[in-house]
């Protein structure tokens, strides 16, 4: 398995929080147009998983790392595609400014954290993967459709937070 990190960032407006994720690129050769958050696989350099997920951070969304209170991580989940995923929760306070890397992220979006929270918006699909049916978790959500390991995430990060 392939370490790799991920930020969550949790952004604290002051109209509630919300959860920011990435769309991307639908030309991608893995995971092309999916919903997933910022981040990606270590390098020799990372001292750590958290330092992945800034740097991954920094590069896709161009979000600077002094915006982002660090505040703890969620499990290790290994996917399908070889990796083994290590989820880092922030606290991100605007404003922030974003800066997209077009060959790797479509579009950012914000969740409200008030919709994760609550399990029925969270459900299960199945579908046809590699000639065998599985099943998924989603989190359907408006236009947008975060299914996988990041709705996996987002489930456990709304478990974690109701304790």
């Amino acid at each position: 398995m392939t370490p790799a990190a991920v930020l969550v960032p949790l952004v604290d407006h002051p109209g509630g929080m919300t959860v920011l994720l990435t769309q991307r690129t639908r030309h991608m050769n893995s995971h092309a147009g999916q919903i997933s958050f910022p981040g990606g696989r270590r390098e020799p350099g990372d001292p750590s998983p958290e330092e992945t997920a800034l740097r991954e951070t920094e590069e896709e969304v161009g979000l600077d790392r002094r915006h982002v209170d660090l505040i703890g991580r969620l499990g290790v989940h290994d996917t399908g595609t070889g990796y083994r995923v290590l989820p880092v929760v922030g606290l991100v306070v605007p404003p922030f400014d974003l800066t997209l890397e077009p060959t790797e992220v479509e579009e950012v979006f914000e969740v409200p954290l008030d919709f994760v929270m609550e399990p029925v918006n969270h459900g299960v699909e199945t579908r046809l993967h590699r000639g065998k049916e599985r099943e998924f978790p989603i989190l359907p959500w408006g236009d947008y459709f975060i299914w996988g390991l990041t709705a996996r995430l987002l489930r456990e990060l709304s478990m974690v937070l109701k304790g």
